[in-house]
């Protein structure tokens, strides 16, 4: 290769040792900040008793709505966990959205469904309703049977249905801790311009499960699940905790949120053609009460629990960081004019180009950055100080992040009681910036390419079931 290839090849090295400083100055940052507010957060909790800010602000009705396509390996039991659920007044809406298994049979059977009619309280477009079914056994158990059309389409059906001033969108796979809704409700309680609340998602893999809760908590036996139990505890922790503590919110994760129903109604219910229509809500909710000079707040809340299962095999991870990676996308290009825009608060200025910047450009920055240095290592053009700034941006900075992720979860909640199981937690802090990061950047480029060619599907996910997890 010529001088001049060289010159740019050597110039993309340093582009990239400048773009891991700067991402993981950000994720120090908000660590820091995430352990302030983790810190606050624990002193405040041991002086409030939730069971009486409850009854003393009158906990406000909430409606889950559990979107469910082919899952008849967990819903039973994810509704029966639901239905111990320990607050006041709450209904569950399960849309059985078009399943091609025995998803809805297995929901009849277990819970002795009957039609029966419900008038919806809002029109958001969906596609068509076959039947609304409720429990003769619990009576605040209600499903609804449609025409397949996405997950954001079963999120608005149930929604149109809704009935309380609040709503919880989740999964039909997740588990709920019995005080997830007590503790997610708080911000509402607390904060009238509170329209939104995220809980925190853990991994269920290798826990006990007994009834639909979670009884003893276990790092997973399979690896690729273990290394996604670190990578929750950093993203929610240390990210989301973090941004919070900005008031700069801008990811509430689709398997656990709270949200107004009225807000999102207005804001025109969930965008059915992005694959990202939880991180989309968010984006859009910002700027629907931005350019309309309504006062809110969006918040994390990081001791709600919910239980969910991840991917096991390769293949299945990889369309799953697939996906997100092209919801992520969509989210940002459709909302870009949010961008260093001050009318959007700290979301637009800061969170926002975190995101499209580090995040969204990122991988490929990152992938092609991990391509270029092998090439230049390979011909000898690199010399010793540089392939150490290298090493230590990109790997030992990565390590150490990836252990005060660990930190923040030992000092807050310790869910880890077992010293073997927080002893593999910091072995995978190291391991997994050795390859399984990589890896992770490799699906993640894999799915801006997927985005950019226009590619819609959400991939097959594939589901053991919580009897198998234990």
């Amino acid at each position: 290769m010529s001088e001049v290839v060289w010159t740019v090849i050597m110039g993309f090295n340093y582009l990239v040792l400048v773009y891991f400083v700067v991402l993981n100055t950000v994720y120090l940052g908000t660590s820091l900040f995430a352990f302030g507010a983790l810190k606050r957060y624990a002193m405040r909790m041991k002086s409030l008793d939730l069971d009486d800010l409850v009854t003393a602000a009158g906990a406000p009705p909430i409606t889950l709505v559990a979107p469910a396509f082919n899952e008849e390996a967990t819903c039973v039991e994810s509704v029966r966990s639901l239905l111990t659920l320990d607050y006041p007044e709450f209904e569950i809406v399960v849309v059985n959205d078009g399943s091609s298994d025995a998803t809805l049979q297995r929901m009849v059977e277990a819970f002795n469904l009957e039609a029966a009619p419900r008038l919806p309280m809002a029109s958001l477009p969906t596609a068509p309703v076959r039947e609304v079914y409720r429990s003769r056994r619990h009576r605040n158990l209600w499903v609804v049977d449609k025409v397949n059309g996405g997950k954001a389409d079963a999120l608005n059906a149930g929604i149109n249905l809704c009935r309380t001033p609040l709503f919880c969108a989740m999964d039909a796979d997740s588990l709920l801790e019995p005080e997830a809704l007590t503790r997610i409700v708080r911000p509402f309680l607390e904060d009238s311009r509170t329209i939104a609340a995220g809980g925190i998602l853990r991994i269920v893999n290798g826990c006990e499960v007994k009834e639909g809760q979670v009884v003893r908590v276990r790092m997973p036996g399979n690896v690729w699940a273990r290394f996604q139990v670190l990578e929750y505890l950093r993203a929610f922790l240390s990210g989301r905790m973090g941004w919070h503590a900005l008031d700069a919110t801008l990811v509430i994760s689709g398997a656990f949120g709270i949200f107004r129903r009225s807000t999102v109604v207005d804001a025109g219910g969930y965008a059915t053609d992005t694959v990202g229509e939880d991180m989309e809500m968010v984006v859009r909710l910002h700027r629907h009460c931005a350019e309309r000079g309504i006062p809110y707040r969006i918040h994390f809340v990081p001791d709600p629990v919910a239980w969910t299962e991840c991917p096991e095999s390769l293949r299945t991870l990889g369309r799953q960081r697939d996906r997100w990676q092209r919801g992520l996308l969509q989210s940002l290009m459709r909302h870009r004019k949010m961008l260093f825009r001050r009318r959007y608060g700290r979301a637009g200025m800061l969170a926002f180009p975190y995101f499209f910047f580090l995040e969204m450009l990122g991988p490929v920055i990152e992938f092609i950055g991990y391509v270029v240095f092998v090439i230049s290592l390979a011909a000898g053009r690199l010399d010793g100080p540089i392939v150490v700034a290298f090493l230590m941006v990109a790997v030992v900075m990565g390590i150490a992040l990836s252990v005060s992720a660990v930190a923040l979860e030992e000092l807050s909640f310790r869910r880890y009681p077992r010293v073997q199981d927080l002893l593999q937690l910091f072995v995978l802090a190291v391991a997994e910036n050795l390859g399984y990061r990589q890896l992770s950047t490799w699906w993640r480029f894999r799915g801006v390419v997927s985005a950019l060619r226009g590619r819609t599907g959400w991939g097959r996910m594939d589901r053991k079931g919580f009897g198998a997890a234990k």
